[in-house]
């Protein structure tokens, strides 16, 4: 049990004295917070059933003697074994919803939530969007709330992980899209046949190897077949372009996430028509392809893929 730190009291003292901790420590963000003090917030808040956007009057109010025990139990771990705060509470929020997650998924912080608030506008109309494919969907995230804000798309979950997908389900159960929502255990495109979607989305693995063995401790909390693709970034990426032609209806599109094997992407494929897209709220390495332009490229592709 961790000690009780003395005269801590309300849920302010506890944030404050987390980030505190959390700078003294020289810890990594990255999961959904940049500083100590949005991580503390994040994991005191979390671990009281509290809204990220609790009235700050709210701060003030006192906590129990166990909720003052497990907080401090909490922050203790996130200093001593490197886990984010995500993580230690078994929550994440994306595109202002709510996920379930563990360590068997990513936790969700791609700058696509962005994209999915507006239902894919303006790069496609949202009221011809009839179905959508989430590849690599991890606790499903993108898809499920793909779902909430376009009410009337089906959707299609899929991962190569059963641990994930389990994840996924429960998630989509407390959503109540079990009607539009499927989850799919599927190598990408493997399970699918031939399936076509109007909007075909992804954050897959596209961390190259070196790069991940120099990612901070956090990172490696995080499951490595969700992050590490290859010595370039570029394994499963390449596999998506190459195939997500074939599973795209007529003026559909596909957005896929790279992160920092965007030079890499480019280096490999420079005469590909990539839109790379811009995020009010910050993040970069997200492209997207119509579906036209991924025809046209099939031959580029396959030989950027077999080279």
């Amino acid at each position: 049990m961790a000690e009780q730190p003395d005269g801590l009291r309300s849920i302010q003292d506890f944030i404050r004295w987390g980030a505190s901790r959390f700078n003294a420590a020289g810890l990594h963000f990255g999961h959904g917070t940049d500083n100590a003090l949005d991580e503390a917030a994040s994991l005191v808040l979390g671990a009281l059933h509290l809204a990220p956007d609790l009235p700050a009057s709210f701060r003030d109010c006192r906590l129990t003697l166990a909720e003052r025990v497990r907080l401090a139990e909490l922050i203790e771990r996130r200093i001593a074994e490197r886990i984010p705060a995500a993580y230690l509470i078994g929550r994440a929020w994306f595109a202002g919803l709510e996920f379930e997650i563990d360590e068997h998924v990513l936790i969700p912080r791609s700058p696509i939530a962005e994209l999915v608030e507006v239902g894919f506008d303006p790069w496609i109309d949202a009221e011809r969007v009839g179905r959508i494919l989430d590849i690599g969907t991890g606790s499903g995230c993108i898809g499920i709330a793909a779902a909430v804000y376009l009410p009337d798309a089906e959707v299609d979950l899929v991962d190569i992980s059963p641990q994930a997908l389990r994840i996924a389900q429960r998630n989509l159960e407390r959503y109540r899209l079990s009607d539009r929502v499927r989850v799919l255990e599927s190598d990408l495109f493997a399970a699918l046949g031939d399936r076509r979607y109007d909007v075909i989305v992804s954050n897959p693995p596209y961390v190259a190897r070196a790069e991940f063995e120099r990612l901070p401790p956090e990172y490696h909390r995080e499951p490595s077949q969700a992050l590490l693709a290859g010595e370039d970034g570029l394994e499963i990426v390449l596999r998506i372009l190459d195939e997500a032609g074939r599973h795209l209806n007529a003026g559909g599109i596909l957005v896929v996430e790279v992160g920092n094997a965007q030079p890499a992407l480019e280096g490999r494929l420079p005469d590909l028509p990539f839109t790379w897209l811009e995020f009010e709220r910050g993040g970069e390495g997200v492209f997207l392809l119509t579906h036209e332009q991924l025809l046209k490229a099939q031959p580029l592709i396959e030989e950027a893929l077999y080279s």
